[in-house]
């Protein structure tokens, strides 16, 4: 029972260190340009990501800006409206490789960060950073708390992930003319993410918070970042997109 109890606050603890580093740097910094990050932030969640999902950051940042273009229509690399809720929750992963590993993909959205070489050399080779990952636990926490953590982990980080793209375009509320929905309570655990339907409204804004009823716990580490100066914020006010404030979607067929 102590193992088990230690592997999960291990694992919450790996799980939402890969989440913020998810959110600020691929999604936020990354895909969207919403923030720079300075060069020991960068490197330091590239690491992170590395070492705890095997994830490489051109791919993820391909199929994203992929979902903007399509966004819940065919095209969608994950869409809970074109494909089922179920898929997306659950299958999601198998989906975001097929999409991940399309050149096309690769080639039209993320032209802008072709392999440094850091990615050459390290971080194009997912398998050596998982193992490396695990590797550490083994010497850190012996070989069955590295096993358990490393289990809990993988369903933690894969399902929240999931959870931003299934129940983000499926429950919760719609201030903005999108799909996409906001979830406070789904904001505490992925950072921010949960506002799903603000991010929509205004993709090139680093913060996802737009009241003060809203949560986004990665804002309050990009405001840190930026109080050390490793992060430098684009917009200061969101920029809404192009009929962001007409009439939900929800309510035009009322």
């Amino acid at each position: 029972m102590y193992l088990l109890l230690k592997s999960v606050i291990i694992s919450i603890v790996v799980t939402q260190v890969a989440i913020l580093a998810t959110t600020v740097y691929l999604h936020r910094a990354l895909s969207h340009r919403a923030l720079k990050l300075g060069k020991a932030s960068t490197m330091a969640f590239r690491i992170i990501l590395w070492v705890s999902t095997g994830i490489v950051p051109r791919e993820w940042v391909a199929v994203h800006r992929k979902h903007h273009a399509y966004t819940d229509v065919s095209g969608d690399p994950h869409s809970p409206i074109v494909e089922t809720f179920a898929l997306i929750q659950f299958a999601n992963v198998y989906l975001y490789r097929k999409a991940a590993k399309d050149p096309a993909n690769l080639a039209k959205y993320a032209k802008d960060l072709p392999p440094d070489k850091w990615d050459k050399a390290f971080f194009n080779k997912p398998l050596l950073g998982l193992g490396i990952g695990i590797g550490l636990l083994l010497v850190l926490f012996g070989p069955m708390v590295a096993l358990l953590v490393s289990i809990i982990h993988m369903a933690s980080y894969l399902l929240l992930s999931a959870a931003v793209n299934a129940i983000g375009h499926t429950y919760g509320d719609r201030p903005y003319n999108n799909f996409a929905t906001n979830n406070n309570w789904l904001a505490l655990i992925t950072w921010g993410e949960g506002l799903h339907n603000n991010h929509h409204a205004a993709p090139t804004s680093s913060k996802l918070s737009f009241k003060k009823s809203q949560i986004d716990p990665g804002w309050w580490a990009i405001r840190v970042l930026e109080t050390i100066g490793q992060a430098k914020i684009r917009l200061r006010v969101p920029k809404l997109v192009a009929g962001a404030l007409d009439v939900p979607l929800e309510l035009e067929s009322q």
